[in-house]
Formats: structure tokens, C-alpha cells, sequence
């Protein structure tokens, strides 16, 4: 066999540089490897799976200074850290129990979850059925001293769905003989909380927040840099005869009420969002991406009407990405509306 000239090797390089990309790129989605694609200051198109149709669910990847990737349960963002900053407490009040929150933050409101605890009920019932409610107060607002906040740095919030309930005003009033301002909040002002705590800054333009909770459900986003926020039913509804019907056809109109470029991602919290999160969730991760509400069984009444409401949501917006914040709640975006 004869040399090759100059153009056959050319020729045959181009030819194996061919092959190597082809072929890496059918080993990666086997394999579900990175991709070859843009460079870095583009937006990028990822395929992240497939929905129960069989149809590829894709998401944006933002330029790499604000990359947020999505992987298979999880969410790869990391949001800002306080520099220094103060402790700050917090007790919401809610319909079914006590959530409290202990955050370190700074001026420039980036916060850290120090404590939480969920769904206090037995402390809760046992306050609202009769025992001595100050002594109790005062050894549930002890925890928040020993661990190093100041007593006026310790906040009280009543949700919109507790003050539905009688329960609460034996507590209040009791908070309040103690020297505590109790912060009552309309669901408007607690769709806006949670939307402050919640929604990464990157996601400001083309995302929106539900918080499903007992007594209602708050849907918010971000228009012209002020907030939008809605209220539906909540995932107790069926305690009060209304029907699976009119409950979704609400959500679905709320979800309506969306501006459509703020519909590629909704960042979702409470307490069904919270049980379904626990089946998804793969390690200690901050966020875990839920699955389409049609995917989830329950016997569970509570956990059925969410996922109604969440169904009635994601048919109203078309939105298909859906990301639980472990650490975020209402009250703690209370806090951040406060003075430093």
C-alpha cells in the first residue's frame, strides 16, 4: 500500500473525530452522561425524563453563572449563605400544629436554617384542650433560649388556616399576657412570606410558589418586582363537605390566574408537598423534585385532597416542574420582612 497523502489523513482524521462524537453522544443518552452541547454562556435545553405519556420533560440550564441543574429527584441549587448575622425565632401557629424555626441571617436577608420542628400537634392539643397553656408556653419558648436567641427576636405567627380555628385564640391570648406580639396574617401577606423564602432570586422571572397547607392554598409569583398572590382551597376542604369537583376546578382557575412565562418551574412547600418529597428524596439534599401528582397513591384523606389541589394547579399553569424546598416555610419569610 502506497503513502497516503496529506488530504487521505485530513480525510481520515475527520472521519474518526466524527465517529468519537456520535458515538459519545449515543454512550450519553444511554447512559444518561453529560451531553456535548453550548458553551457555557448559552441557555441550554436538557432532557431530565419522561412523563407518564412517554413524552420528554426538558428544562433550561441558565447561563453557568446561574446554573441550577436539575438531577434524577434532586435540585443542584446553593442558595447564599449569611455572612455573620444574628439568630432569629419563629413559631407559626398553624391549623393543625406548632412549626417553629430558628434561622441565622444577615443584612442582606441570606439566611441558614439552624432548627426546625414540624407539626408540633401534641404540644398544640395538649395547650388548646385545657392544660396550664402559660406553663406550657413558657417551657416551648425556653427551647428557643437555651439554643441562643434573644426573647425579642422570638416571633409568633398565626396562619391564615388557624385562624379558622377556635383552638388558636386560647394560645394567642395567653402569648399575648406574656408580653408576645401574635402576627396574624391574611393569605395574601402569607403567599408573599412564602414566596420570599422559597423563590432563589435566578428564578425571580419565570417561576411561582404554592404553599398547600391545611386551611388554604397560597399561590404567588413575582410581576414588575411586586408580588401576586392567590388563595385556594386547602387540603383539609373535605372536612367541610366541598366537593373534589369544585376544589380542583378553584385550583386549576388560580393556576390560571399565572402569567405563562412564570410557569417553567413552581417551588412548592407544606404538608402534603412535604410527604410526597419524603418518597422522592435521596439523601440530605435541600430540594427534591416531586413527581406528577397522577403518580402518587394514598389512602389517606388529607394526602388525596392535596394531590387534587396539586393536580388542579399543574393543569391550570401547564407547569410540569415541580421543586420542594425542605427548608423554607411562610413564617421564616416573615422573619426576612423584618428590621435587622
Amino acid at each position: 500500500m502506497g503513502r497516503l497523502t496529506t488530504f487521505s489523513k485530513l480525510l481520515i482524521t475527520l472521519i474518526i473525530l466524527a465517529l468519537l462524537f456520535f458515538g459519545y453522544r449515543y454512550i450519553a443518552e444511554s447512559f444518561n452522561l453529560p451531553q456535548i452541547g453550548p458553551a457555557d454562556d448559552d441557555t441550554r435545553e436538557v432532557v431530565i425524563g419522561k412523563d407518564e405519556a412517554g413524552e420528554e420533560i426538558t428544562i433550561e440550564i441558565p447561563p453557568k453563572s446561574e446554573t441550577v441543574e436539575k438531577t434524577a429527584g434532586n435540585w443542584d441549587y446553593i442558595p447564599e449563605s449569611p455572612i455573620g448575622g444574628k439568630l432569629k425565632g419563629v413559631v407559626e401557629l398553624g391549623a393543625s400544629g406548632f412549626n417553629s424555626f430558628i434561622i441565622r441571617t444577615d443584612q442582606d436577608k441570606n439566611w441558614k436554617l439552624e432548627r426546625a420542628e414540624w407539626s408540633n400537634s401534641l404540644v398544640y392539643e395538649g395547650m388548646a384542650s385545657g392544660t396550664d397553656v402559660t406553663q406550657g408556653l413558657k417551657q416551648y419558648i425556653a427551647k428557643f433560649l437555651d439554643y441562643g436567641v434573644a426573647g425579642n427576636e422570638i416571633h409568633f405567627v398565626v396562619s391564615s388556616g388557624a385562624l379558622k380555628n377556635d383552638k388558636t385564640k386560647t394560645i394567642t391570648s395567653a402569648l399575648k399576657n406574656l408580653g408576645f406580639v401574635v402576627n396574624e396574617v391574611t393569605p395574601e401577606q402569607e403567599g408573599g412570606y412564602a414566596l420570599k423564602s422559597v423563590l432563589p432570586k435566578v428564578y425571580e422571572n419565570n417561576a411561582f410558589v404554592v404553599d398547600i397547607g391545611s386551611g388554604n392554598t397560597k399561590v404567588s409569583w413575582m410581576v414588575g418586582g411586586k408580588v401576586q398572590a392567590k388563595e385556594t382551597y386547602g387540603s383539609k376542604y373535605f372536612q367541610n363537605g366541598v366537593s373534589d369537583a369544585k376544589v380542583y376546578a378553584d385550583a386549576k382557575r388560580v393556576g390560571e390566574l399565572i402569567p405563562e412565562n412564570r410557569t417553567g418551574t413552581c417551588f412548592i412547600i407544606g404538608g402534603v408537598p412535604f410527604n410526597l418529597a419524603k418518597e422522592g428524596r435521596a439523601g440530605k439534599e435541600r430540594y427534591t423534585v416531586l413527581g406528577d401528582p397522577g403518580s402518587y397513591e394514598s389512602d389517606e384523606a388529607k394526602t388525596k385532597a392535596g394531590l387534587n389541589i396539586y393536580q388542579g394547579i399543574k393543569d391550570g399553569t401547564g407547569c410540569d416542574q415541580y421543586v420542594f424546598d425542605w427548608e423554607a416555610n411562610f413564617t421564616i419569610g416573615f422573619l426576612l420582612t423584618l428590621p435587622y
